[in-house]
């Protein structure tokens, strides 16, 4: 069954709206420059307003290692997303559960994939002057890899009500990411699209 994971969540009322569709994931994104930047505080109050079974995930560029411990503890989420140029040695030092997104600009990409000690990669849209949220996407055809085999795909990248179906489809992915393609204005979600947006992922996995 595909997962879908719903990013840049900032208000309580979007995040409930997302779990009662049966988002299986939420995202908060812990980057300053970003939009749809959350403090650890206001991502707490969300949390803990959350049902139990949803996935709430943690989302930093860069950040240091201090930043990413005292996260977890103030924030209440339960994964870690890097997004940034993290090594894979800083990776593995983290000693937690992660997900690696990768930047795709095309099949060199993922040779990346092979040296993270995770099984889990969120593929995204390249942008030179962004870590993600641009709404920019790329050639699904790039993941078409040896290299992923046995390995937890996240399609992410400038998905939509109008494309997600056909991505479904197409890529076959364990789950989905969303952020700007179902949103209002930057970090305010447009419910009518979310819910399209959903119902089109569901439709592309029966219709697959």
């Amino acid at each position: 069954m595909i997962r879908i994971k719903v990013c840049g969540i900032t208000n309580l009322r979007d995040a409930l709206f997302a779990a009662e569709l049966g988002a299986d994931a939420l995202g908060f994104v812990f980057y300053e420059k970003s939009p749809r930047f959350v403090t650890f505080g206001e991502a707490r109050s969300i949390a803990d307003g959350l049902p139990p079974f949803v996935t709430r995930v943690g989302v930093f560029v860069n950040a240091g290692m201090d930043l990413l411990a005292r996260a977890k503890r103030e924030a209440g989420f339960d994964v870690y997303q890097l997004h940034g140029d993290e090594t894979p040695e800083f990776c593995s030092g983290l000693g937690e559960r992660y997900i690696k997104a990768v930047r795709v600009r095309g099949p060199q990409s993922l040779s990346a994939v092979g040296l993270y000690d995770t099984d889990c990669f969120l593929f995204d849209g390249w942008s030179p002057d962004a870590y993600g949220g641009t709404g920019k996407g790329f050639s699904w055809e790039t993941l078409d890899s040896d290299v992923l085999s046995g390995r937890f795909v996240i399609l992410s990248g400038g998905l939509d009500c109008e494309n997600v179906s056909r991505a479904v489809r197409e890529v076959r992915p364990h789950a989905v990411n969303v952020s700007s393609g179902v949103e209002a204005s930057p970090g305010v979600k447009d419910h009518s699209k979310l819910r399209r947006f959903m119902e089109a992922a569901r439709n592309g996995e029966n219709r697959g």
